[in-house]
């Protein structure tokens, strides 16, 4: 990357928390780095430690200085050269030579140069794991809690969503394969996490589809004999309307006894018999309109006095100060029970398609079931193969040398028995010696 960037002087960041630069001759991380560095013709002026500055004047030059590409590489730690390093002009490469501790450490670091002002548009981040050592394992840890913490960031419940941890989890599990050294390891991952996708969607589906069987009990029975009723009360009253005609010419309406056959004195009427109320819990029976008795009474909510008609259902409408106006609302309310009837009946019928394709969707199976089953066996294959590795072999093999060690004349010992139970009496323990200091090394 050094000799790759020269002509626009790219740098390069180099993150180790687990090492220091240290002035007394012991080995460290960083002057290991360095000299390798130089031996591969890297001008010692153009590699740097954060280390260096001590100051906030002296991180200022030295970042000024990464920017220009004088210093192409600088190695520091995450908390030293995390939130606020900005040398993002010139990067095209990051390196993270170990694993640290916290997802968000990740983000810090790769924040650097995934940022705006970068000139390359096209950058490079290393992760650098050795076989056989721990880096597996802490790279386990970092996946673990970057799930759950992906998880509780989203507000999303595993067993009820189809979505998969993130798209960083699932990179760290990459890393912790390929840390592993064993091609079956990185199968297992890349399997494990396809079956956890489709399990997910199988409980998604499942899901639905008990959703869909409640609806097919309750809510389609219910929402189709209410739309039945709505339906034979409109019919019965469309009947009743049409069995009592008036005209623009021909109008009368019985008001508290008394017949009116102009609307404006039939509508102040109305207003009359609502300064008469006395309190707002009383109902008054108004009358009668096209042969729908009349109901004047007060809704405490709205504040408003109401008129209702009612023959199968009941028609109600909101009065208001002008007399002709109350009367268009009631004659309004009674003519538009032709459409309410076409909308119900529009209602019921996309009810009923709905209900029927509810049966056939309840019935379908989880279309992937198939490849469920096929990967969820290979993954128990390769890990009851992965369980008999050399690695567990090795340990039974030493368990049985222990075995053997710990018997006497063909005969077990008692210290052997106590030994593999976890205990070990202390007639048995050898005695300190005296005289001598004793070490604790943790």
């Amino acid at each position: 990357m050094w000799r790759d960037t020269a002509e626009i002087k790219g740098t390069q960041l180099v993150f180790c928390d687990l090492s220091t630069p240290k002035n007394d001759g012991s080995f460290n991380a960083y002057d290991d780095i360095k000299q390798k560095l130089m031996a591969q013709g890297v001008p010692p002026e153009e590699i740097a430690y954060i280390h260096d500055a001590k100051t906030e004047t002296q991180k200022a030059e030295l970042f000024a200085k990464v920017r220009k590409g004088q210093v192409r590489v600088l190695l520091g730690s995450t908390a030293k050269m995390g939130a606020g390093t900005n040398v993002q002009t010139r990067l095209a490469a990051l390196h993270h030579l170990d694993c640290p501790w916290r997802p968000a450490d990740i983000e810090q670091r790769e924040g650097r140069i995934l940022r705006q002002g970068n000139l390359n548009e096209v950058v490079k981040i290393f992760k650098y794991v050795t076989e056989n050592t721990f880096d597996a394992y802490n790279w386990s840890i970092l996946e673990n809690k970057q799930k759950f913490i992906g998880q509780l960031m989203s507000g999303k419940n595993p067993s009820r969503s189809c979505e998969d941890v993130d798209e960083a989890a699932l990179s760290y599990a990459e890393v912790k394969a390929l840390a592993s050294g064993d091609p079956r390891i990185i199968e297992m991952t890349d399997l494990d996490s396809q079956v956890t996708k489709l399990k997910l969607l199988k409980a998604n589906h499942e899901g639905q589809r008990y959703m869909l069987e409640d609806r097919l009990i309750q809510f389609f029975p219910q929402a189709i004999k209410r739309r039945q009723e709505q339906i034979k009360g409109l019919e019965e009253d469309i009947a009743h309307l049409q069995a009592h005609p008036q005209d623009k010419d021909h109008f009368s309406i019985s008001l508290a006894g008394e017949l009116y056959t102009e609307r404006k004195a039939a509508g102040q009427a109305i207003i009359e018999a609502c300064t008469q109320m006395k309190n707002v819990s009383e109902r008054i029976d108004l009358g009668e309109y096209r042969g729908f008795p009349l109901t004047l009474w007060a809704d405490t909510q709205t504040q408003k006095f109401q008129v209702t008609m009612k023959h199968s259902l009941s028609h109600t409408i909101e009065l208001g100060s002008d007399p002709v106006g109350n009367m268009a609302r009631l004659d309004h309310a009674l003519n538009i029970m032709v459409e309410n009837l076409e909308e119900n009946r529009a209602n019921l019928e996309n009810l009923t398609a709905q209900m029927e394709e509810a049966k056939i969707e309840v019935q379908r199976s989880f279309p992937q079931e198939q490849e469920l089953a096929e990967k969820s066996d290979r993954l128990n294959v390769l890990r009851i193969a992965l369980n008999m590795d050399g690695k567990t072999v090795g340990k039974r093999q030493r368990e049985a040398e222990e075995l053997e060690s710990d018997t006497q004349g063909g005969q077990p010992s008692i210290k052997g028995m106590l030994k593999r139970l976890g205990v070990e009496s202390a007639a048995t323990a050898s005695p300190p010696a005296k005289g001598k200091d004793m070490e604790v090394a943790i």
